[in-house]
């Protein structure tokens, strides 16, 4: 076997596409380091060099799907917008229709609700923070009157999970209740 040198993000990258795929095919309890060493045809040392366990790799993949997901969320958001046009243009929290990734497929797949729940969990706690920017450039502008936007922002956030992960409703139902929700909720700051 001819070894293959390669920087060390290009090579944990690798690791962590090749183990989404092997957790996808197999599922993640059926899932061993040894096999993505295998299915990566590298040594298992390798994969801990970089991960010290299957659940730090599968957390990792999950951080950088989420990343993903507040990325896409914030190309509709400008702090110069209004709070209200940002609430109308901005999708509440819905993942990317077209991603296509393992991540995307593992945390959608019936039966993997665990995985879905630690997925919004991290979206959440990477929006927290530009919802609170958001919050609090509104209240420079005079646009709304809220002490404590931190907070406000974390209850903006984290207050949606319920709807969101109410699979009774449809995603066109929860966006519509959330939408409506926050749209009041400003006008009671203003």
């Amino acid at each position: 076997m001819t070894r293959i040198t390669k920087a060390p993000e290009e090579r944990r990258q690798e690791i962590i596409d090749t183990a989404m795929k092997v957790f996808y095919e197999k599922g993640y309890e059926k899932t061993s380091i040894s096999d993505i060493a295998r299915e990566m045809n590298v040594a298992q040392g390798l994969c801990y060099r970089y991960f010290s366990s299957k659940e730090e790799l599968f957390d990792t993949a999950l951080d950088q799907y989420a990343g993903r997901q507040v990325e896409q969320i914030s190309t509709v958001l400008d702090e110069q917008m209004s709070l209200a046009d940002i609430i109308e243009k901005m999708p509440t929290f819905a993942e990317v229709e077209n991603d296509n990734s393992y991540a995307q497929k593992i945390c959608h797949e019936t039966g993997n609700l665990k995985f879905h729940n630690q997925l919004s969990l991290k979206i959440c706690s990477k929006l927290q923070p530009i919802v609170s920017n958001l919050l609090a450039k509104a209240n420079e502008r005079g646009e709304i009157h809220i002490q404590d936007t931190e907070t406000a922002a974390s209850f903006c956030v984290y207050g949606q999970l319920g709807i969101l992960l109410n699979q009774e409703l449809t995603p066109e139902e929860r966006e519509e209740r959330i939408r409506i929700f926050l749209l009041e909720l400003i006008k009671g700051f203003s």
